[in-house]
């Protein structure tokens, strides 16, 4: 996601414009600091007689325009600038905001690679397809913090665990005619499942989960993640990294031909 920033021509005019307002304002600074106390009034003397010597003292800190404000009432110009300085502000909240919102993406974004990178390690490391398949799910639950996993493989092998979380289909891809079309476009699917396809998946469980992610594992098999939560898995979200999973759970069992 590309962050915008604010034109340095804008800043610009800011300046210029807080530059004419200066003669406005300082005609009214006499008036203000007349209703201060003692103390306070050679404080504030002190600060508005150094920065008559120093006109240029904005410049060196931007930042602190940025966040004065200048009154509203005082002719045209200083209006101007106080609605420039007020835009730019709320230019530099969103901003903000937006660069956050970023810097978070990133955490997220480098969490999983490093749990996609360290599945691939486990894929690697492992010398039968018993022992992969046992690798993909485990790193599921426990790195991925996954609710329901359903590994689907489009063949039998006797050394293969009978376990609630892998379906061995010797037919293959014919068995499982409600999920034709997912498995021809081959790719990810996020959301909400149908009933019908839920209860081939997790059978018992179908009624717990709420959200689906669906990968397909080229033409050996397919997986699915099942969630409690019906907002983790959606439509609009990002799937490179759950092709990236994929891709890295059908070379891996691919080493294994029938």
């Amino acid at each position: 996601m590309p962050a915008g920033g604010i034109p340095w021509t804008d800043f610009g005019k800011a300046e210029a414009v807080l530059s004419q307002s200066r003669g406005a304002a300082r005609n009214t600074n006499e008036d203000v600091m007349s209703e201060l106390s003692i103390k306070d009034s050679l404080d504030a003397m002190e600060v508005a007689s150094y920065l008559r010597r120093h006109p240029e003292f904005l410049n060196e800190f931007p930042d602190l325009a940025m966040a004065l404000v200048l009154p509203r009432e005082q002719g045209s110009a200083a209006s101007l600038a106080s609605y420039q300085l007020d835009v730019l502000r709320d230019k530099n909240r969103e901003l903000g905001r937006r660069l956050h919102e970023l810097v978070e993406i990133a955490h997220e974004n480098e969490n999983l690679m490093v749990r996609v990178h360290t599945l691939t390690l486990a894929l690697m490391r492992a010398s039968t397809l018993p022992e992969t398949a046992n690798a993909i799910v485990a790193a599921l639950t426990e790195d991925f913090h996954t609710d329901l996993v359903r590994l689907v493989l489009f063949r039998a092998d006797t050394d293969l665990p009978q376990a609630p979380w892998l379906i061995a289909e010797p037919a293959g891809a014919a068995a499982f005619p409600a999920f034709a079309e997912f498995l021809k476009r081959a790719d990810p699917l996020c959301g909400r499942l149908q009933q019908d396809k839920l209860d081939t998946l997790f059978g018992q469980h179908a009624g717990a989960v709420h959200s689906t992610v669906l990968l397909p594992i080229s033409s050996i098999g397919m997986l699915a993640i099942g969630s409690h939560d019906e907002n983790r898995f959606h439509p609009g979200m990002g799937t490179v990294f759950l092709k990236l999973i994929g891709e890295a759970i059908s070379t891996a069992i691919a080493r294994f031909p029938t």
